[in-house]
This record gives structure tokens, sequence and C-alpha cells, in this order.
């Protein structure tokens, strides 16, 4: 039997295939180009009058263009608003409160989560809102599997973003967050686990792990399949882990803010666009859209009505690939993530904002400088943080200050004061993608 949902009121109505035979979970994944574009520009537009309407971020932004929601008629003239930044998001909530956001009371929201900014992610009441599911089925998860969760369930999204859908495919989920790898082993191996959903180096991590207590990865492990995001995945990483346990891997691409952005398919070759986003690829500086193939800035538009989001800037380059892909999906796609357009960078899954740091350094006096540095070792990211004093200092209450903050636990180089050049940038990432 279908599952049907209604998502954003009238303008968008989902049809989630749950039969093993099912090849798309939605029949909007096969429809013209032109007839998707037409849907999207109802959908936009119904997010600009709510926002219009409801939002007094998107009011103000208004203001400053002396104009209306209605003076936006279509896709050409909706490039003309200045993108949402997300330093600004972070700014305004802290200012003037989430519900300023909101065409609705926090307590009809939900949920709500924060993530490192730090920034609240509210979360609607409509069915699939992150828009995960059809990623997760183009992937392979079918019915009747049984996936391990390893993205956090605490404050941030991850977990719960990643479980639904699932849930709505018909996948069975083991809630184990992220970590204690060897009860992550332990369920691998003592239940029939055929999916694994969290970060490709994490995957190999708990390979490497098993390896070395004498497991075999292909006969002691059930595994088929593995969706990953949260962090880059080169090519060298996903061949790697795919031999290692015999398994496909497919990855996600989203934000805590708005879910889903693209997702590949068995045929990889790029990532299909969310039939439930608006996404465009713009000049960083200006926001104004750019033509196909060229690299710039992803801004989305969220099909959301309870927290409208109108252009937001995510900070990630790529470039669109308007080819035809094999899979009969006619979605443009994202030829995957090319760097960062600002000065914040993604680790594990958590974005690393200089000025949020600075807050945790400010309670260290005796620190004359400092600087958080990337690196990849092995595959693994790391992170560095280089610390110029002359006094004794604190590592292990540092180290807790800076994860309660940050939410990842760094590695600390204490250096003598001038180590550091002058003007040497806070952040500095040091990885390769291939």
């Amino acid at each position: 039997m279908d599952v049907e949902a209604v998502f954003c009121e009238t303008v968008l109505v989902r049809i989630s295939p749950i039969a093993e035979v099912a090849v798309y979970y939605s029949e909007y994944e096969t429809e013209p180009r032109e007839k998707r574009m037409a849907r999207k520009w109802k959908a936009v537009r119904n997010v600009l009058a709510e926002a219009e309407n409801s939002s007094g971020e998107f009011q103000a932004r208004l203001r400053k263009l002396n104009a209306c929601a209605r003076d936006f008629k279509s896709f050409d003239d909706y490039g003309a608003i200045p993108p949402l930044r997300k330093k600004d998001l972070i700014d305004w909530q802290a200012e003037h409160g989430i519900g300023w956001f909101l065409n609705c009371s926090p307590g009809e929201l939900g949920r709500i989560y924060q993530s490192p900014g730090p920034l609240f992610d509210p979360e609607g009441v409509e069915p699939d809102y992150w828009a995960w599911s059809e990623g997760f089925f183009a992937a392979g998860f079918r019915p009747g599997d049984l996936a391990q969760m390893t993205f956090s369930y605490h404050m941030t999204p991850a977990g719960l973003m990643l479980e639904e859908p699932l849930r709505d495919i018909g996948c069975a989920v083991i809630p184990a967050g992220p970590g204690n790898t060897e009860k992550q082993i332990e369920f691998m191996t003592q239940l029939p686990v055929t999916a694994f959903v969290g970060m490709t180096s994490y995957l190999k991590v708990i390979g490497m792990k098993a390896r070395a207590a004498g497991l075999d990865l292909r006969q002691d492990f059930k595994l088929e399949k593995a969706y990953v995001a949260a962090e880059p995945l080169s090519e060298a990483l996903r061949a790697e882990v795919e031999d290692m346990f015999g398994i496909t891997i497919r990855q996600g691409y989203g934000t805590a803010d708005v879910g889903c952005i693209s997702y590949e398919c068995m045929e990889l070759g790029g990532m299909h666009l969310s039939n439930y986003r608006h996404v465009e690829i713009c000049d960083p500086v200006t926001g104004v859209p750019l033509p196909d193939g060229e690299l710039g800035e992803v801004v989305v538009t969220p099909f959301f009505n309870d927290y409208p989001l109108v252009r937001l800037a995510t900070g990630d380059l790529s470039s669109m690939d308007t080819s035809m892909c094999a899979c009969g999906r006619t979605a443009r796609k994202l030829t995957g993530w090319k760097g960062r357009a600002d000065d914040t960078v993604k680790v594990k899954g958590q974005f690393i904002y200089p000025g949020q740091a600075g807050a945790v350094f400010a309670q260290y006096s005796d620190v004359s400088g400092w600087q958080i540095q990337v690196k990849s070792v092995k595959g693994m990211d790391a992170l560095v943080v280089v610390v110029e004093t002359a006094q004794a200092f604190d590592e292990e209450t540092f180290v807790a200050d800076f994860q309660a903050t940050m939410k990842l636990r760094p590695v600390v180089e204490i250096v003598a004061p001038g180590t550091l050049p002058e003007g040497a940038p806070r952040l500095v990432d040091e990885r390769t993608f291939d």
C-alpha cells in the first residue's frame, strides 16, 4: 500500500512507494524538468508569502529592497533577493529570539535543536520534514533493512533527522549514536544489520577495530550498504571502505537548517537535487545566480511554512551539472562539495566558527595567540589547536571547555608567544579532497 503525505500544504503531494519492486521513491523524481521548475516555483511563491506574513527577518529584508513578495514573479526575479547568511541568522536569533522567524509559537513545532554557532534549528510537523527519504531510497534502502544510526541524537538534529525517513521507508533503526566503537561492532555482528548511516571515516574506524579484534568484515558482518554525510567524501576513501566490507556507499548532502539538499544514486556521477528544495549556485559576493557549470555558493530555499527561510546561503561551494542520469531521475545534479566560501569549515559533521572559538579562548587570559588547524591524517580529520602562551596552561580544562562549546575534541599544541605570524588566520583548513 502506498503512503500518501501532503507536504507544504497543497503545493506538493508526495507519494512514497514502499513496495520492494519500486524503482523510485516519488513520482517527482522522473518528471520533466520544466514541469519540476513550475512546481517548485509554486512552492517558493508559497514560502515567500508565508515569510512576508510571519517572518520578521524576511520582512526586514523586504523593507531594505522596498519590495513585497508579489514583486517576484519568476525565478529570474527571485535571484534579486539578497541571500540570508548563516552568520546573520545566528546573530538575529540571539537578538530577536526564535519566534521572530516563525509563523507559529515555538511550542507548536515538532522539535527544536541546536547546532554549533550557536544556532537553533526548528523542525515542523510535516511528514518527512527534512526530505531525506528519496535520498535513502536512491541509495538502495528498502523495507526490512536494519539500519545502524551513528549520528548524534543529542541536541543536534542529525540522528532524528535521518532516522524518521528510514522509518518512513520501512526500515528498522538501531539508535546507536556516535562513539563507543566496541558496542557498534557488537551490534553489527550480533544483529543482522544491513545498513550503516553515519560518516565514512567512522565506518573505517569500526572496520579497523573489528579487524584488529580478529573479525572478518565480510563474513562476520551482514552490511550491504551505507548512507554517509556530514564530511567530504573522497573517492579514495569510498573505494577503501567499500572494499573493506564489500558494500556500496552513497552520500547525501544537507545542513541542519534545511535538511536534504542533494543525494547520490547508484549510478554516481553527481548528486541529484532534492525535489523539495529550490537550489541555486550563486556568486558568493553578490548572491546573484550563476550559469550552470560555474563554481559558486550553494543557496537553498526549503519549502518550509512554520520556519520560512528564503535563499539561505550555505557557505558551501559547488557547481551544477545539467546532464541526464542513467538512473532515470531527471533532476539536475550538484558536482559535489568544492570547499567553503566563508571562514568556517566542517569537521566530523560540525561547523567550526572562529568567533565561537574566540569565546572559549577569551576565558584564558594567558593565551596571547591561537589558531585552529584542520588536517587530514591517514584519511581521518584531525582538529589541532595551536595555543601561544608563556605561562603554565591547564590543557585538560581547556580541552573540556573547547569540546563543550564546539562539540569536538581538539589536539592542543602549545607554542611560545610570537610563533604564529602576525595577522595569521584564526582557522586554516589543510585538507585536500580528490
